[in-house]
């Protein structure tokens, strides 16, 4: 069902924030199953929408819906405030948009070579950029400098002017952003985070681009020696 286009039969608001209660239609079978259904304008009678989340809860066995309408991006902090407000018990979130944002860090050393911080999460294969999930009320580069303190132990500060999106599905129906920044680091002293990232390598910017191996990377490898060198 998730990211499925359905019809919605709109039968009432649930609050004055735009969170409204519906129903899955079907011309053969009726009425189908209840949904909630986010949305930032009003909405009446029957609409096309896409199921965005699926929300389950250990003391109900159902999965419920969440709708949007057609074309509407709602990531899962949104979607978790929206929900909250109506006191939606849930444990588990599933979301068909996802978004992230993190950083090229780059460090200066004393012979003045720039080097770049590469690193391999658990559940990768290959070497990229920190990065991590939007938090409720964060702006992307907000969560780009949390993200980076939270895995490598570094503080760091965004350089103005370079922003660099990605979107792509890992996995099933989930389509993820990337944002990623350009984030000075005035020391090379990582301390990783243990429970998400394996492996960390200070590297050279050729050196770099010889070790990615996604596309998107090298491209983003690109633009920031253009930028610095």
């Amino acid at each position: 069902m998730l990211g499925k286009n359905v019809r919605i039969e709109i039968f009432g608001t649930l609050e004055d924030r735009y969170l409204y209660s519906g129903f899955i239609t079907d011309e053969k079978k009726g009425v189908l199953q209840q949904v909630y259904i986010i949305s930032d304008r009003e909405l009446h009678g029957e609409i096309e929408c896409t199921i965005i989340a699926e929300v389950s809860s250990e003391k109900y066995s159902r999965i419920r819906f969440v709708a949007a309408p057609a074309g509407y991006i709602y990531y899962e902090p949104e979607i978790r405030k929206r929900l909250c407000r109506k006191s939606v018990a849930f444990d588990k979130i599933v979301c068909v948009y996802e978004k992230s944002c993190g950083a090229v860090v780059y460090h200066r050393t004393r012979l003045g070579v720039i080097k770049v911080l590469l690193v391999k999460n658990h559940n990768g294969k290959c070497w990229t950029f920190p990065k991590g999930h939007v938090e409720q009320n964060e702006t992307e580069q907000q969560t780009a400098v949390r993200e980076i303190k939270e895995e490598t132990g570094l503080d760091v500060v965004i350089e103005p002017g370079f922003r660099h999106t990605s979107t792509y599905r890992p996995f099933g129906k989930t389509k993820k952003q990337v944002v990623f920044f350009l984030a000075k680091a005035d020391a090379s002293a990582v301390n990783l985070q243990k429970s998400e990232i394996d492996y960390y390598l200070w590297a050279t910017l050729d050196e770099a681009m010889h070790i990615c191996r996604y596309d998107n990377d090298t491209k983003i490898l690109r633009e920031v020696k253009r930028r610095l060198l």
